[in-house]
């Protein structure tokens, strides 16, 4: 049994910000520093963050007046900005770039008058914050039927984002679908489907071919590790997800001779070593990393956590 690894994988820059954020906090202004939302989708990020004394909140009522917070990087709207203003916290705002470029995007849009689509799922916190960017005049659509049952008031003044960590391929059938029910629908002029998200899914189908299994390490509520499995099994792979090595199921590996193995971006290289060690002990007898693309973006500090 061999283990073959992808390349890119695991974390990406807005990720690897959003951490430094929250550490950077408690190193200056010392625990409790209060989150909003899961920081990034990764339990064993949010657990060690949580041991170094970060409270991960879901509302701002859960923050103590004159508390610290930091917004996620998913982004929030502009209701939690509002309300964080009038509760008089002390906020960092970890949200993505990539996300606020989104939300950039939006108010463009709109100031222009502009119907909104955004192409996302319900309940993710990055599409409630995006759509929590307008008071109104924005759209949801996750599924084909959305889009069949879309009610806009303006459809010669239409146009579309999409979250950041969406399937490429899915996202351009959704795009497709709403071209074709709005011929005028405008798009933003770069793709919002993040650097990362679309290298760690190109790097997926270069290596799921080549696999007998692909194993995914991520959370269960990570969009884009979610994305990297399904890729996987697109091109017609058997793919699994886990959280940690501990989840890794013998007989899905059983008889196997090509074990693929990615991580999602919110996914710490620490918890591939774990499970490619669990592979080892599981039979595999060697481990070679494929050839992909190089990521060297880097996203700054809120001035104020920027060590001088």
């Amino acid at each position: 049994m061999d283990v073959l690894l992808a390349n890119p994988r695991g974390f990406c820059a807005g990720v690897e910000r959003a951490i430094e954020i929250v550490e950077r906090a408690l190193e200056q202004f010392g625990a409790p520093i209060y989150v909003r939302h899961e920081i990034v989708h990764n339990k064993y990020v949010v657990e060690n963050l949580r041991s170094k004394g970060a409270v991960f909140v879901e509302e701002l009522d859960e923050v103590p007046p004159g508390g610290t917070v930091i917004f996620s990087a998913h982004g929030v709207s502009k209701v939690v900005q509002a309300d964080a203003e009038r509760r008089g916290l002390k906020v960092f705002d970890a949200t993505c770039p990539l996300v606020t470029k989104v939300h950039v995007e939006v108010a463009k849009m709109l100031k222009s008058g502009h119907e909104i689509v955004m192409i996302g799922h319900r309940g993710h916190p990055e599409a409630e914050g995006t759509v929590g960017q307008a008071g109104h005049g924005i759209h949801l659509v996750e599924t084909l039927e959305d889009v069949a049952a879309l009610a806009v008031t303006s459809p010669d003044k239409l146009a579309y984002v999409t979250q950041t960590t969406l399937s490429v391929d899915d996202a351009a059938v959704m795009v497709k679908a709403l071209k074709a029910r709005f011929p005028s629908i405008q798009g933003p002029k770069k793709n919002d489907i993040c650097y990362a998200t679309q290298n760690r899914q190109d790097a997926v189908k270069f290596m799921a071919p080549q696999c007998d299994v692909v194993i995914v390490v991520g959370s269960p509520n990570s969009s884009n590790s979610n994305r990297l499995r399904e890729v996987a099994e697109n091109i017609g792979a058997q793919a699994y997800m886990v959280d940690s090595a501990a989840d890794l199921r013998p007989e899905w590996i059983a008889g196997k001779r090509r074990i693929g193995v990615t991580a999602g971006a919110s996914a710490p290289e620490i918890l591939v070593e774990e499970l490619i060690a669990r592979l080892k002990a599981m039979g595999a007898e060697s481990v070679r990393p494929l050839d992909g693309i190089t990521e060297s973006v880097v996203f700054t500090l809120p001035r104020e956590l920027a060590r001088r």
